[in-house]
């Protein structure tokens, strides 16, 4: 199946899982994807990967930095439930200020209320915006990231640019993502686990298994990781690079605004 390509508004038609769709309708098929799944969505992360997303996630918050000796501003976009904007403003202290962007009401919610719990709402605050268009000043973070959310944009170019206006130079850009598992014999058996196993778990925790054939379908049709690499070099980031995770099943991509 062909591709969008990334950014262009000439094609009027993006992938939504498996399915072709005009690219003004995807966002609100997305948002009912994210709403039906969001009070449950982080418990369903560590049943789909075994817990390993909590490790990838830890690694892009190393990856990240944030210094306990000075300011440092972080944007944690399609974020919502706040779980690696937790992380980043643990790992900072006190002097790291968090924005969680998301597009979606319900998520954001979930990471409002969570973050009052872990009292952390003095630190982390949540903005409900899209990444296309983000509403903050250029130059504005020190660093951003977008962990499994990249691949629900429907204009990921127009996201990629914009990551790049709002950071500051020396900014870094991180992004978290499914891949293409490079392994012999383990790309098939992950696949299979993936269009089987998943959407049952789905169906068994939250009573619907479809949200989570899209995040499946969704996962097979993102660019391989050398592709992507490309697009973010093409939105202007420096240094443009990628780490694989777990032989390929996530992988960390890198750019520097230089």
């Amino acid at each position: 199946m062909s591709r969008q390509a990334p950014g262009s508004d000439h094609d009027t038609q993006v992938d939504f899982g498996f399915t072709r769709v005009r690219v003004e309708e995807k966002q609100g098929l997305v948002d009912d994807v994210f709403s039906a799944v969001a009070s449950r969505y982080d418990l369903m992360n560590d049943l789909m990967s075994a817990g390993l997303h909590r490790i990838w996630k830890d690694v892009l918050v190393g990856m990240v930095g944030p210094s306990k000796n000075r300011d440092f501003s972080h944007l944690d976009v399609a974020g919502g439930t706040g779980d690696v904007a937790f992380r980043i403003a643990e790992a900072g202290g006190p002097r790291t200020a968090v924005t969680v962007a998301d597009i979606n009401a319900a998520m954001l919610a979930v990471g409002q209320e969570w973050a009052e719990k872990r009292r952390l709402d003095h630190q982390v605050d949540f903005v409900e915006a899209n990444a296309e268009a983000l509403p903050f000043a250029d130059k504005s973070f020190d660093a951003y990231t977008i962990a499994f959310g990249i691949r629900n944009v429907p204009r990921r170019q127009k996201a990629l640019q914009e990551a790049y206006r709002v950071l500051k130079r020396g900014g870094r850009f991180l992004c978290l993502e499914f891949s293409d598992v490079d392994v012999p014999v383990m790309d098939s058996v992950y696949r299979s686990y993936s269009f089987t196993a998943i959407p049952a778990m789905g169906k068994a925790i939250t009573g619907d298994g479809e949200p989570y054939r899209y995040l499946v379908e969704s996962i097979a049709q993102f660019p391989p990781a050398d592709e992507f690499r490309e697009e973010i070099a093409a939105a202007g980031f420096h240094r443009a690079s990628y780490t694989k995770l777990t032989g390929g099943v996530a992988a960390i991509h890198s750019g520097w605004k230089l």
